[in-house]
């Protein structure tokens, strides 16, 4: 019996133990981190609707330019909406319910909202360096127009004009990075490097079509200078050398990635009236030049990128100093029609807050 009632116990106690694990709930595991680059949208997203706010209350009050501001609120709006949507370059998607929360205090005047335009502007554009293909170029215009728009409210406030925001300086125009030897023209191309974005291929594409952008600008500037008034015949001889740069570090990032040359034409078709309004036109080839550059950022990494990147905020403002208007996102076309509705609320001033403009709408 004695073996017997040794079992029965030991049965009882097993029995015992089990549903008592059973009762124990385990614990849930931590929720993953995301990935970089919704990291990355989600914070460009709170501060946009963060500097939203903050343009909209002082608007209000009134001591700043409100055309400006109203500007500014404008162009929040819409990249709010745009980073709403994980993929702007795909189909639109729904709109969030409820955004990020605000996570530091706005602005309270002119300059402090200039000063925080700057330093999220500089955030979104080093956060495109790491991040995903669309998601890059998405952040570098975001950043663009925003460092753009903290240059021209501190002009219109008469205030300082932020370090890095009145135009840019190509870093490297020549190729630092080496290339691999580069496969003889009979070898076959691998699956991998045939086609689709973010492939040597891709790079390859992107950078010839940022070298004839580079071309026609040149061309253009040349056809210009002899037509412009003195006081702008300056800036086009040194945008034209610029752009004669930008050419050849095109021209010696593309033979690195192994690609092959774009030979320079004897003459581009110029936009009609061109000669008779040659500011105009030059901003319209500025405008290309930018779509160039977002097309590198979407497709390089590496040091690729980060020239494109250069290049991209140096054309933007380059249109911007003819009258030409980059976009609320310079380097991405975008259908607001077809951008997802902020939700109800959203980057709104704290409290009771004035009603909406039409441009924040």
């Amino acid at each position: 019996m004695r073996p017997f009632r040794f079992a029965v116990f030991a049965l009882a106690a097993l029995v015992v133990l089990s549903l008592g694990f059973v009762l124990i709930p385990a614990e849930k595991p931590a929720p993953a981190e995301p990935p970089f680059p919704e990291r990355a949208r989600a914070a460009a997203l709170s501060e946009a609707l963060d500097l939203r706010a903050a343009a909209m209350e002082l608007a209000s009050a009134g001591p700043a330019d409100p055309t400006v501001l109203d500007e500014v609120v404008t162009l929040l709006t819409i990249q709010a909406r745009a980073l709403l949507s994980p993929a702007p370059e795909s189909a639109p998607a729904s709109p969030q319910s409820s955004p990020p929360a605000s996570s530091i205090a706005g602005p309270h005047n002119a300059a402090e909202l200039v000063q925080a335009l700057a330093d999220s502007g500089t955030a979104r554009v080093k956060d495109a360096e790491t991040a995903d293909g669309g998601m890059a170029r998405l952040l570098a215009g975001t950043g663009t127009a925003q460092l753009l728009a903290a240059g021209r409210l501190a002009a219109a406030a008469g205030l300082p004009v932020p370090q890095g925001t009145a135009g840019w300086d190509e870093e490297g125009n020549g190729a630092a990075a080496t290339a691999s030897a580069c496969p003889s023209a009979s070898a076959p191309a691998t699956a991998q490097e045939a086609t689709g974005p973010g492939t040597p291929a891709g790079t390859r594409q992107a950078l010839a079509g940022a070298l004839t952008a580079e071309q026609q600008a040149a061309y253009g500037y040349q056809a210009a200078l002899p037509r412009l008034a003195p006081a702008l015949a300056g800036p086009a001889s040194e945008f034209l050398g610029r752009h004669k740069e930008l050419a050849v570090a095109a021209e010696k990032r593309l033979r690195l990635a192994c690609g092959g040359s774009v030979p320079q034409q004897p003459g581009y078709v110029l936009d009609p009236g061109f000669l008779a309004a040659p500011a105009a036109g030059l901003g319209k080839l500025e405008t290309a030049t930018v779509a160039a550059y977002g097309d590198v950022v979407a497709v390089s990494q590496g040091q690729d990128r980060r020239w494109a990147l250069s290049a991209l905020q140096s054309a933007a403002a380059r249109a911007l100093r003819w009258g030409a208007d980059p976009g609320p996102v310079p380097g991405l076309t975008l259908d607001a029609g077809k951008l997802p509705a902020l939700p109800a609320g959203a980057g709104l001033p704290a409290g009771d807050g004035p009603t909406p403009s039409p441009a924040a709408s």
